[in-house]
């Protein structure tokens, strides 16, 4: 497994993120502690979460997966580096009681305590804002940060799914307090069928020493494979794979990306991986596995060196938005 740094942090971490949504909803608490043991084997050292995973009325679940499975010792905990998020409601759903959501201080301070009871662990690498909170000004959001640093609580803070001019503003704030170190990373949907990230939001993570990591590199289910395992019978597409794939132009641009990859004998969902982790800015894309194999598919991809004549393969059937500001100025 290849590492690298963090954004502008001395802080090293894997080029796949492992991401754990599924724990809890998909897979149960020990086929998920046979993936995180699988990773680790791996050199995955970068383990990704939230407050919110899973869902309805069972939200926390999926940091509970993985307390229980740092309560085993052996060294687990110190191999990782750990990212959780906040910002969702927490309670059952419906709106939400008063300051239990959102990045206010009273929040975060009531969410980072309740996240680290759940994963049993005294500390968290990387406290990351799952969403723009648009009534909370930063200045509150980093006083509460620096107390939580101070405590020894946190170490590293990123977002997700920030638009640029927000990552600019945070971190102009923070630099403005002073002793702030101020956004280290920022999640966000990023893959090869949507690339709109690289109009504002990576060029502005670049400027201030972000690291990218994107989220969704298979656009759900779309770039995996899709069209050939529902020929094969498989597996029918779902959810947002299956709205795309009712345009035409949609279906007909992804079997020409399924046909070249099938020239070049690579499985579309390693590739796209590997797409991922040639793109500049980008720390190591989330991989959300729900079994062993596919977990095993992830760590080929990371192996894998694409071709220039691929590589330019990938951009005409899914062009990106062009240089910023050009690609949005004329």
């Amino acid at each position: 497994m290849k590492y690298t740094q963090l954004g502008r942090t001395g802080l090293k971490v894997s080029r796949l993120v492992l991401g754990t949504m599924n724990f809890g909803p998909q897979t149960d608490e020990a086929d998920s502690h046979a993936i995180m043991d699988a990773a680790l084997e791996a050199g995955i050292n970068f383990f990704d979460t939230a407050n919110v995973y899973g869902w309805g009325e069972n939200k926390g679940r999926t940091e509970s997966i993985i307390g229980t499975w740092f309560a085993k010792g052996e060294g687990r905990r110190d191999k990782v580096v750990l990212a959780t998020k906040v910002y969702g409601n927490m309670g059952a759903d419906g709106p939400a009681w008063p300051n239990h959501d959102k990045l206010s201080a009273l929040n975060i301070r009531r969410a980072v305590d309740a996240s680290l009871k759940r994963l049993q662990t005294d500390h968290i690498d990387v406290y990351q804002f799952h969403h723009v909170d648009r009534d909370t000004p930063f200045d509150e959001i980093w006083q509460a940060i620096d107390v939580l640093v101070q405590q020894g609580k946190i170490l590293y803070v990123g977002s997700s799914n920030f638009p640029g001019y927000k990552i600019a503003q945070a971190n102009e704030i923070a630099a403005r307090r002073g002793g702030t170190i101020g956004l280290v990373s920022e999640q966000c949907l990023y893959n090869l069928a949507e690339r709109r990230a690289e109009m504002e939001v990576v060029p502005a993570a670049q400027e201030y020493g972000l690291g990218v990591i994107p989220w969704s590199p298979l656009h759900g289910g779309l770039l995996g494979g899709v069209l050939k395992k529902e020929v094969e019978g498989k597996r029918r597409a779902s959810g947002r794979a299956a709205d795309a794939l009712a345009d035409a132009g949609t279906r007909a641009r992804i079997q020409s990306y399924e046909d070249l990859l099938d020239k070049h004998g690579i499985e579309p969902g390693e590739a796209a991986l590997a797409w991922l982790l040639t793109r500049p800015g980008v720390t190591g894309p989330i991989v959300g596995p729900r079994t062993a194999e596919q977990l095993a598919s992830a760590v080929r991809a990371s192996e894998l060196d694409l071709s220039e004549d691929l590589l330019t393969g990938l951009d005409e059937i899914f062009p990106g938005p062009g240089p910023s500001p050009e690609a949005f100025a004329w």
